[in-house]
């Protein structure tokens, strides 16, 4: 074998491992899911790594979806500090939304068709987009008396019917009288509660990114 010979080989097998390592000119962008809500998505009192988004996100990766969920809780915000920031929130363009809100209306008493009102103004901007969306229920006090949790707990299969939307499990039900589950607070959920959290909405959480997938290929 000549030397140009040789040389030429070593050429075209470096190139192969190259080409082998480098991800294929048009593989798949990961799935882009917002999760948009308050403390209880944002992660209070948590490290980022155990915060709700990013558990979620390792959960569906465990389960082979190439999938990126970003973290879009503010800690302490209403449904309406949510319709406020809701446009420059979806710069750049999530596939998926799971819309967490109103946890803080219920904490401070404030009207229920307010907030209905502040998350179908969410929900309908999201449709417009064609953004599928999962929404995660709250509910409200028990101390708030049987009229305010009536109206409010109404709240959110009225707007999943409205809207056509997929209705997730409450979400802070598996930490609900679980001491060993939350923080000092007894409301927000620690690292364990959070795996809870999550394992109770993964299978919801599943079907939305298979709406995403469906959204985006018909795109």
């Amino acid at each position: 074998m000549s030397i140009l010979t040789k040389r030429l080989r070593g050429v075209a097998v470096a190139a192969a491992l190259v080409g082998a390592a480098a991800p294929a000119a048009g593989a798949a962008e990961p799935l882009a899911v917002l999760a948009f809500g308050d403390s209880l998505t944002a992660g209070y009192g948590l490290p980022e790594n155990q915060a709700f988004p990013q558990v979620l996100e390792r959960r569906l990766r465990d389960m082979g979806w190439n999938v990126r969920v970003r973290n879009g809780g503010v800690s302490g915000d209403t449904t309406a500090g949510g319709r406020a920031r809701l446009e420059w929130m979806l710069e750049p363009r999530p596939d998926a939304v799971i819309l967490e809100l109103g946890a803080n209306d219920a904490l401070r008493g404030l009207p229920p068709a307010q907030a209905k009102d502040n998350l179908a103004a969410i929900l309908a901007e999201l449709k417009r987009r064609g953004i599928p969306v999962l929404l995660a229920p709250m509910a409200a006090p028990r101390n708030l008396g049987p009229d305010y949790v009536q109206a409010f707990d109404a709240i959110y299969p009225a707007l999943a019917k409205d809207f056509g939307v997929p209705l997730a499990p409450l979400f802070i039900l598996p930490i609900v009288d679980r001491p060993d589950l939350t923080l000092g607070d007894a409301i927000h959920p620690n690292a364990a509660g959070v795996e809870k959290i999550v394992a109770a909405i993964l299978p919801d959480a599943v079907k939305l990114l298979e709406a995403a997938r469906a959204a985006k290929g018909a795109e």
